[in-house]
């Protein structure tokens, strides 16, 4: 049987896309209060840790030929990986309203009709791709990134190289460098439930998931650093009023529009996919324009400037997650639960570092909360599994 399997290059391009967003410029003006050196060592350690979690997380699905969701069946069940599908889907949901919000302000900040009425073009240009497909919309889609990323490297230009910049911030103290380097560790973090459901399909399935955490970590950096040098070198946390200064202004509203639709469709149709494994009486598409839906409603009502909350639940969900995943599968390497209703040792462990991450944010480490949380989940699955393993024997 020959199956087609996909190429390291259409993986990498997989994930250009996923980097490319105005949801990450945004988060890296967080960033200013640190001032430059700071702020870009948070940002470049973040990813690394982050960056190292997409790909355990990616090989696992790559070697095993696996979804995201199946994965996560083999180290807590078939019942209990149900816990992470529903919070992948919220995940999913949150994103949506977060993009859709993000999209709708910058749009409203070059043509100002309210945000609500951008909030809608969004949200209806959304269900028209979902309705559409994503086989028949490859190709714009491909665009619709490319011409963000062009307008996120003449940004570049003008925040880096332009005149008549700001004076620029110094560290103010108001955020901490763990604080920060967690914010950094957040984004590919949020990935993690999604990355197997490309790779499994890789021809070659560790140089498939090394280019597309590699192309996610180096496009994901480049977004948060012209956020970052934004709020430091012009003082504007607005990324409208630096288009404007950049001269787009039509143009500028187009992009913004389009590449919020074409980057929010994939977290909206990933949130139909998980829906689906939480029930097979879902259907795929409605799920996901329900959840479109939900999300454009939640941009109107709700205003979503500091997401810093959000990334943070984030971060103490799926961190302790993968750790026993990467426990169980590579270091344990047993890995067997799907056949079982509930693997409760693991899903105890995991509660534990949901816990554990939640005290540790109280906690100011040079390294953020998520690295440390990874390094006691994965002892604590392993003494938990070896007095198991002696309880047995007795």
């Amino acid at each position: 049987m020959n199956e087609k399997r996909t190429s390291v290059f259409s993986n990498g391009l997989i994930w250009f896309g996923a980097g490319v967003s105005i949801a990450e410029i945004l988060t890296g003006t967080y960033f200013a209060p640190l001032g430059f050196s700071k702020a870009l060592a948070a940002i470049l350690l973040g990813h690394l840790i982050g960056g190292l979690m997409m790909f355990a997380a990616g090989m696992i699905g790559a070697k095993e030929r696996k979804s995201a969701m199946e994965t996560v069946k083999m180290s807590f069940g078939e019942k209990g990986s149900l816990l992470f599908a529903v919070l992948n889907v919220l995940q999913l949901v949150g994103w949506t309203a977060i993009m859709i919000y993000d999209g709708a302000l910058a749009a409203d900040g070059i043509l100002h009709t309210g945000r609500w009425v951008w909030a809608l073009v969004i949200g209806v240009l959304i269900v028209v791709w979902i309705l559409v497909g994503l086989t028949n919309l490859g190709k714009l889609n491909t665009v619709a990134m490319t011409a963000l990323f062009v307008l996120s490297l003449v940004l570049f230009k003008v925040i880096f190289f332009g005149a008549g910049s700001a004076a620029p911030i110094v560290d103010d103290g108001s955020l901490t460098f763990g604080a920060a380097v967690e914010l950094a560790v957040a984004m590919p973090l949020s990935w993690l439930p999604l990355i197997s459901d490309y790779t499994r399909e890789a021809e070659k399935p560790f140089a498939a998931t090394l280019t597309s955490v590699l192309v996610y970590s180096v496009v994901s950096i480049f977004m948060y650093v012209i956020g970052m040098g934004a709020a430091i070198f012009t003082g504007e946390y607005d990324i409208a009023q630096i288009m404007l200064k950049a001269g787009f202004g039509v143009i500028g509203l187009l992009i913004i529009v389009f590449s919020t639709v074409t980057t929010t469709f994939l977290d909206a149709y990933s949130a139909g996919v998980s829906a689906v494994s939480i029930s097979d009486k879902i259907q795929e598409k409605w799920a996901a324009i329900i959840v479109t839906v939900i999300g454009t409603v939640a941009a109107i009502v709700y205003p979503m400037d500091n997401i810093t909350n959000f990334l943070y639940l984030i971060g103490s969900v799926f961190a302790p997650m993968i750790a026993v995943q990467i426990a169980d599968y590579f270091v344990l390497k047993k890995a067997d639960a799907q056949k079982q209703g509930f693997q409760w040792r693991n899903l105890l462990v995991w509660v534990v570092g949901f816990v554990i991450y939640r005290l540790l944010m109280q906690v100011n480490t040079p390294v953020g909360n998520t690295l440390p949380d990874m390094i006691i989940t994965v002892i604590l699955c392993l003494i938990v599994e070896k007095i198991a393993g002696a309880m047995k024997k007795n």
